[in-house]
């Protein structure tokens, strides 16, 4: 089942790239507090990701701070080397906080998955974005297709 609006965030292990390597994170703890916005994409270094939805948010990143967000986050079933390499090509920074869901451990816990399979890519995570407040779903954006519409930081911002 999809993660609703209301709904708390799942509690998982996941990774995050940091300088001395990839490090195990709790979305407890890296989502419960604040206002928080998450975002998903299916693949770090792919053409929209890489294009438009991580740079719009690296972009919109002072702006959505003046609208009270505390954290942006980017999520993708990558591993932490893969996120963090990405997150250097595209030059993050302290921006955005990426999350490395190799498993898609949280992407199932969300209900979101997405079967790539018949492309070669596996199990992936929908495009999506949420707002959480404290770790509850206040808003949530759900793509159809490969679109990137609703997810978008300009979408998001529009929400807030």
């Amino acid at each position: 089942m999809t993660i609703a609006v209301g709904d708390t965030i799942p509690d998982v292990t996941v990774q995050i790239p940091t300088p001395d390597g990839p490090k195990p994170a709790q979305t407890s703890d890296l989502l419960g507090k604040g206002r928080v916005v998450l975002f998903g994409v299916p693949g770090a270094f792919t053409p929209t990701c890489s294009d438009h939805h991580l740079p719009g948010f690296v972009l919109r990143a002072d702006d959505l701070g003046a609208k009270g967000v505390d954290t942006i986050a980017c999520m993708s079933v990558n591993d932490a080397f893969v996120m963090g390499a990405w997150g250097e090509s595209q030059g993050v920074g302290e921006s955005v906080v990426l999350i490395a869901d190799g498993s898609a451990v949280f992407t199932k816990a969300l209900g979101i998955e997405l079967d790539l399979s018949g492309g070669g890519l596996g199990i992936r995570c929908r495009r999506f974005a949420a707002i959480l407040e404290d770790g509850v779903v206040k808003e949530l954006s759900l793509e159809q297709g490969g679109a990137l519409e609703v997810s978008s930081a300009d979408a998001v911002l529009a929400k807030l």
